[in-house]
């Protein structure tokens, strides 16, 4: 085979065989397929796209490039979720330990924030001591031990799609929704995952920002799961407003233990019982998300997902005061709220610009490798449908420096919009694809 015969049938858009795929993935993951080749048939799939079979056997490639866990070594069975990624989404931090209180282990290697989305293990990482970086033999003993374990992926996961992802965000070709797919699937099967629930947000605060870009996005997971003989369940959920009422690292981590505590936002909770119950379903745990449903909720009020936090962070290094003493976590120098510019009804609160205006905070990376501020953060105290007078709270800012605090005050006042009209609240999720 040649690399450049494989560039050309995809440019002229035919449908390439699984051969084909796995010997210019191998080649590209072992250097002998050059950048410059790897970015024209990225190039070539972002315009002409591909079928299910090729998306499934890019996947597998890209899978199979490196390090297969099988997690079935030391649990029956585990669940994961996956969200695409969305401003003050923290839900991980509360349905790992809910979904495992309730009996299912969860085995979750995570992400970091990049541009305003921001990244679990960097909440995480707020606690002082929690330990990310956990080798294989870690991941599994803890799986088997505490019953739930979120770590960073490591290098010999999936390796090739780490090299094709760094190259696709530098050549304009991140938005082809089979090379987000298979992304994303390669990780999750060659970290062992049997079950999976996919969170695919959509709005102004996602990166798929129609309804049918998403719903695309997540049929073709779907079935990528479905001929690897995985089994998953995808979300269409609202990105357009934050979800919750924190944005920013420490602060989100406030909101995920209040909400362990019985105590947080209702969108936010609601969320989280809404994934954990349909885990519960994949993970062959409750026949109905009805049924489901009734476990998670009295797991939560219980008491016991809260243990199970404390378990899972002392099992990682974390400081347990921090987490029961939450005033202990990072904080920021300078607060100021932000009043509502007139009496009306909210029809929009832009969640990529608040969250910009958390990484402009610090709370949130430009790019890789940029230190985090794990104290900044913003508030937002209102939702898209409620009635407001003039100067209520809109907002509270956590900055720790006047140049910040100003530019995200400026940022924030344009991502609001009040109206006299009255505005629907925005649905929480739009469907469901299994």
């Amino acid at each position: 085979m040649r690399a450049v015969d494989i560039i050309i049938k995809k440019r002229d858009k035919q449908e390439l065989t699984a051969d084909e795929i796995e010997w210019f993935i191998q080649g590209y993951a072992q250097g002998d397929i050059p950048d410059y080749q790897a970015a024209a048939w990225a190039m070539a799939v972002l315009l002409n796209g591909m079928t299910d079979e090729e998306t499934t056997a890019l996947t597998l490639a890209m899978a199979h490039s490196g390090e297969m866990l099988d997690l079935r070594s030391v649990v029956p069975i585990a669940v994961d979720k996956h969200s695409t990624g969305g401003v003050g989404d923290k839900t991980t931090i509360v349905v790992a330990p809910l979904v495992a209180a309730c009996g299912l282990p969860v085995g979750k290697m995570s992400g970091r924030g990049l541009g305003f989305s921001g990244g679990t293990l960097d909440k995480l990482e707020s606690i002082r001591g929690f330990r990310a970086d956990l080798t294989t033999e870690q991941f599994l003993s803890q799986l088997a031990r505490v019953g739930v374990v979120v770590c960073g992926q490591t290098a010999d996961l999936a390796p090739a799609d780490g090299k094709l992802y760094a190259l696709r965000d530098v050549t304009g070709t991140v938005q082809s929704i089979p090379l987000i797919a298979s992304s994303i699937m390669s990780k999750k099967i060659a970290a062992g995952a049997q079950a999976i629930v996919l969170d695919v947000k959509v709005g102004l605060g996602a990166f798929m920002k129609t309804l049918t870009e998403a719903e695309q996005l997540a049929r073709l997971m779907v079935a990528i799961a479905r001929q690897t003989g995985r089994k998953a369940v995808a979300y269409l959920s609202d990105m357009n407003q934050p979800l919750g009422i924190a944005v920013g690292n420490a602060l989100e981590l406030r909101e995920a233990i209040d909400t362990l505590q019985n105590r947080g936002p209702k969108d936010f909770e609601d969320h989280c019982i809404e994934i954990a119950s349909r885990m519960l379903v994949l993970g062959e745990q409750s026949s109905s998300i009805e049924a489901a449903r009734l476990v998670v909720e009295q797991t939560l009020r219980s008491g016991k997902a809260w243990q199970k936090f404390l378990d899972w962070i002392e099992a990682q290094g974390g400081d347990l005061s921090v987490v029961m003493d939450p005033q202990k976590l990072p904080t920021s120098k300078l607060t100021r709220e932000i009043g509502a510019p007139a009496s009306g009804y909210i029809h929009q609160i832009h969640a990529e610009k608040v969250g910009l205006a958390a990484v402009h905070l610090g709370a949130g990376r430009a790019k890789k490798g940029d230190p985090i501020d794990y104290g900044v953060g913003i508030e937002v105290h209102h939702k898209v449908g409620d009635t407001v007078q003039k100067n209520d709270l809109l907002f509270t800012i956590h900055a720790n420096g006047e140049e910040q605090l100003y530019q995200a005050q400026q940022m924030l006042t344009e991502a609001v919009i009040i109206e006299e009209s009255p505005a629907n609240a925005l649905p929480h999720f739009y469907g469901v694809i299994d």
